[in-house]
């Protein structure tokens, strides 16, 4: 090699990192926004990062574009590591063409996503861009279908985790919706199938960007964000976070770590933290932080349908996903969106040998007309329909109540737990003590000389009978009743047992789940 040649090489590989005007840098700070490289340099570990197609150029005619060729073509690509781990990664360089999506572009973006499926190592893609190129006009839709498939096909291979840290308007939102885990910074990132102006002229509603798909709308609102953060720095920190406990593919099981955190721990706090009268509240999160690992746990869509908990932790060092009814919103009740996340949550942990750690504290499903006509039956099936389908190891634990079908549908023994334990004080029934007295003795009750002295006769002898912590252990249908103070060493001892657990299915293509 010549050393022109060596030199021009040094030329293109600048104008690439630099970008076609250094203006659109400063325009990019302006903002609040990150650089798609400074964005790369704080996800990968410091130096790590391998750039695919750093000099790719598109092949366009017309519009103007055969004047503007700029190197990336507006997305960097390639791999690096995350706490010594490889990781693929593409970024949208909005400082070029706004980041929008053309022939080339795309096909950086398909090439990428085939090698880390081939790798068997995540995907991670920051997202900053004005969706299609209108200048390269169908070709540009046919780059989004790609990436659609590419998103299916990894599905449950791959941990693939989207982070919006800019505009992602109409079918481009299609492809962070089909990934695992969505990233959003308040203020600068927006998602959203038809922006303002058109819903403005469609259906005379006037509303900005951000009260349309802002992060904290689909972080709360919606559901569609997982986690909203206030700045690029601390969302990508979390990011990298939420990599270092999950495996690198669905052939491996999650990254240990070594834990200083005794196994054998007891928590007495647990005794006198949850209450014993049913209706009074208290925060689940209190007992989830009493039992895994340094009282660390990483919640998933805290901010939506807050009735429900889910979160990954660790358990002597090893990773499991924890699911828990929440009774300090809505009572801790199952409804419809509480279905959807919680069956979602399972449904990956199960893709990535999460092991199952189920908390019960459930009244029932919400009652209502607009829930029945929402159609609960068929979000509360998902759920179901996810831990029947589940084959990682289940263990769940009744701190309290659970009644009806929505005790079903947490994980118990019938459907397919491989460990069922209780606290000293639960309650498994069909319903409430008040609510069965009603209706199994409601003749005697409407007959007596005293309706309410009966009916409390009644609550009581029907709680004495059928709704004692020792009902369903006596049955089979709790495997133990533990002290509450126990919980983490039982709950350790019991995985440790499971580790090697293997279930075999029955040969099919693929279920067909609730919709």
């Amino acid at each position: 090699m010549t050393q022109e040649s060596l030199s021009e090489l040094m030329d293109k590989r600048r104008a690439a990192i630099d970008g076609p005007d250094p203006r659109a840098t400063e325009r990019q700070h302006a903002k609040g926004k990150l650089t798609a490289r400074e964005r790369i340099g704080l996800l990968l570990d410091e130096g790590s990062f391998q750039e695919l197609e750093q000099l790719r150029r598109h092949r366009a005619r017309g519009f103007g574009l055969e004047d503007k060729k700029p190197y990336t073509d507006g997305v960097i690509t390639g791999w690096g590591t995350v706490f010594g781990r490889t990781v693929f990664v593409y970024a949208h360089d909005f400082r070029i063409f706004g980041g929008a999506l053309g022939e080339a572009h795309a096909d950086k973006i398909h090439k990428l996503m085939d090698r880390a499926i081939a790798a068997g190592a995540p995907l991670v893609s920051l997202n900053d861009g004005a969706g299609a190129r209108i200048q390269e006009g169908v070709t540009a839709l046919a780059g989004y279908g790609g990436i659609f498939q590419r998103n299916t096909e990894a599905s449950g291979v791959i941990p693939q985790i989207s982070v919006m840290l800019g505009p992602c308007a109409g079918g481009a939102a299609y492809s962070p919706a089909l990934t695992d885990f969505v990233f959003m910074v308040r203020d600068t990132s927006q998602m959203f199938i038809t922006g303002p102006d058109v819903v403005k002229a469609v259906t005379g509603e006037d509303i900005t960007q951000n009260g349309l798909g802002g992060a904290d709308v689909h972080a709360r609102t919606s559901g569609v964000a997982h986690f909203a953060y206030d700045d690029e720095e601390t969302c990508l920190e979390e990011v990298r976070y939420l990599l270092s406990m999950l495996p690198q593919n669905n052939r491996e099981l999650p990254p240990s770590e070594p834990c200083a955190d005794p196994a054998d721990r007891t928590t007495d706090v647990l005794r006198d933290l949850v209450p014993a009268e049913g209706n009074q509240p208290y925060d689940v999160r209190e007992v989830v932080a009493e039992i895994v690992d340094g009282g660390d746990f990483f919640e998933i869509s805290a901010g939506w349908a807050e009735n429900i908990v889910c979160a990954l932790a660790r358990l002597d060092g090893q990773v499991v996903g924890v699911v828990a009814n929440q009774p300090r919103a809505l009572a801790g009740v199952l409804d419809i969106h509480a279905s959807d996340k919680a069956a979602r949550f399972v449904q990956f942990c199960d893709s990535f040998n999460i092991p199952l750690v189920t908390l019960v504290d459930v009244p029932g499903f919400l009652p209502g007309v607009d829930q029945e006509h929402g159609g609960i039956i068929r979000h509360g099936a998902k759920l179901l329909y996810a831990y029947c389908n589940a084959t990682v190891p289940r263990i769940s634990v009744v701190l309290r109540k659970a009644y009806g079908g929505a005790y079903i549908v947490m994980d118990s023994r019938s459907i397919g737990a491989d460990i069922s334990l209780a606290w000293p004080a639960n309650e498994i029934a069909v319903m409430g003590a008040e609510g069965a007295a009603n209706v199994v003795f409601r003749r005697r009750i409407a007959e007596a000389d005293d309706p309410d002295a009966m009916r409390a006769q009644m609550v009581k002898e029907y709680r004495a009978e059928l709704m004692h912590p020792y009902y369903a252990a006596e049955r089979g249908l709790v495997d133990d009743v533990i002290d509450p103070a126990e919980t983490r060493r039982v709950l350790i001892g019991s995985l440790a047992m499971l580790r090697a657990k293997h279930v075999g299915l029955p040969s099919r293509k693929h279920g067909n789940p609730p919709q």
